[in-house]
């Protein structure tokens, strides 16, 4: 086995000793794909540590692809983390690279976002084939020939004005936020708004809240500006704060996803809300919501945004086009306090100069009409269909052993298992047979839940049952079915 004992006299802790060990001696092709690892008594041994210790080691690699658990069998490199040839081994990162380089190259090992076409169940994609995409554009050749040229030029960075009034006239409308226009900064969607908002608000070693499980593209932007991530658990109310507060007494910062929490599907309580938002006040400390699919709610009573309650004067909220309309308008946004705008804009520029002036213009005219609030009114109603669609087929296909409970909002929906169960077999013989299903495993960072998602908002319902049929016939061979 090569990898050294390890050294207990070392700043870090022994658990994280042996995960950078394991990892460095996949990545370096030391331990080659479908090497099997020994067991955790004899590894435990051979290193001079608690078996604990390398079970936390291992599951982390396994949450992260580098390992895979056969069940009845140990846990193998993976084919996709270790090489069997010199060719197959992971490409190193370029010499030269700064510290802040090198730590935004290595995300590559915790999140890397999908670019094939979405299938079933594959998480976050919305319907796209009913985008109203006539009526966009019909908006885009009204502009004159005067309004094209003045689009074509360099633009404010924070936004085209219309398209900001046009947002916080509609986060007033469908969120219950009253912020200004000049407070909305308009950005490349959620992930690039978390990114500012790490480079603006957050130094090297500065510690952040997040959701445990959690959405891995937040932490990723997090950890490549060197910024450690600290772990929330969740419960049926939401984030832990009281817990995660009092064990991580010097975070700066929190980030959440209150209204439908990602991925378990939970709506944090008001009191956990009201908690939270203290603790930022006394502890000089920003919260992010990240409201990323907070529009479908399907019930009669709509929960309001936690930026649109008193005492938020520390939130930042950001918003997405990407689920309401299409990932490939590449449009979101941020409200700010006014003092932060400026900044905000700033960092904007400097990164892209501002987003394509004739998307703004004509997603401000599309808000403007009522567009957006028709399209958002039948996507409701497929989603609810579909999420039927999907319950029922899951159902009848496994005989029973997957059922999912219904939601009133959200794109997906979780099955969650016992605590430390095997969630990933599943998932490979799933994806072996053309379905996109995620573990919840590979959104956890300590927590021990476990599960499927399955995302059903962007497939038809003859998608949806196809998919059904593949994963039902393997559930039922999973032990205890």
């Amino acid at each position: 086995m090569p990898i050294a004992r390890a050294n207990p006299t070392l700043s870090t802790t022994l658990r994280q000793q042996v995960y950078e060990r394991l990892r460095g001696a996949i990545e370096q092709g030391s331990l080659r794909a479908g090497t099997r690892l020994p067991p955790s008594r004899e590894h435990a041994a051979a290193l001079g540590v608690s078996r604990n210790t390398v079970l936390w080691a291992v599951q982390r690699l396994q949450a992260e692809g580098y390992v895979e658990a056969r069940v009845g069998d140990g846990t193998y490199v993976s084919q996709a983390a270790g090489g069997a040839t010199r060719s197959q081994q992971l490409v190193a990162p370029p010499r030269g690279l700064s510290r802040r380089g090198q730590l935004i190259a290595d995300t590559a090992a915790r999140w890397n976002p999908p670019v094939a076409v979405a299938r079933a169940f594959r998480m976050g994609a919305p319907e796209v084939d009913t985008f109203p995409y006539a009526v966009w554009d019909r908006l885009a050749r009204q502009a004159g020939p005067g309004q094209r040229a003045a689009r074509a030029q360099y633009l404010d960075p924070a936004g085209d004005p219309q398209l900001r009034e046009a947002v916080a006239q509609w986060l007033w409308a469908s969120r219950g936020i009253r912020c200004d226009a000049a407070q909305v900064v308009v950005c490349s969607g959620s992930q690039q708004a978390i990114d500012l908002i790490a480079r603006l608000l957050l130094d090297v070693d500065d510690e952040v809240l997040v959701e445990d499980p959690g959405y891995p593209g937040i932490r990723a932007a997090l950890l490549g500006h060197g910024v450690r991530a600290r772990p929330m658990a969740m419960d049926g109310e939401g984030a832990c704060i009281a817990e995660a507060t009092e064990r991580w007494p010097g975070a700066h910062m929190a980030v959440v996803t209150p209204t439908h929490q990602y991925p378990t599907g939970v709506r944090m309580g008001l009191a956990r809300r009201q908690a939270l938002l203290q603790w930022a006040r006394t502890h000089d400390a920003w919260v992010v919501e990240d409201d990323y699919d907070g529009e479908f709610q399907y019930g009669a009573q709509r929960v309001p945004a936690l930026c649109s309650l008193p005492g938020s004067e520390r939130v930042l909220y950001v918003g997405t086009f990407s689920k309401t309309l299409h990932p490939g308008l590449r449009l979101g946004f941020i409200v700010a306090p006014p003092a932060l705008v400026q900044p905000f804009a700033m960092a904007r520029a400097i990164t892209d100069r501002h987003a394509p002036g004739d998307a703004q213009a004509v997603l401000a005219q599309f808000i403007a009409e009522g567009h957006l609030l028709r399209h958002l009114r039948q996507m409701r109603e497929l989603y609810q269909a579909r999420q039927q669609a999907l319950r029922d087929a899951l159902a009848d296909a496994s005989d029973g052993a997957l059922q999912l409970a219904a939601s009133d909002r959200g794109m997906h929906l979780l099955c969650e298992r016992a605590p430390g169960s095997d969630d990933e077999t599943l998932c490979r013989q799933a994806q072996a047979a053309g379905v996109m299903l995620a573990p919840l495993s590979r959104y956890a960072m300590e927590s021990q839940r476990r599960g499927w998602l399955f995302g059903y908002a962007g497939f038809d319902v003859p998608e949806i049952k196809s998919a059904a049929r593949i994963v039902g016939k393997l559930a039922q061979r999973l032990p205890g079915a």
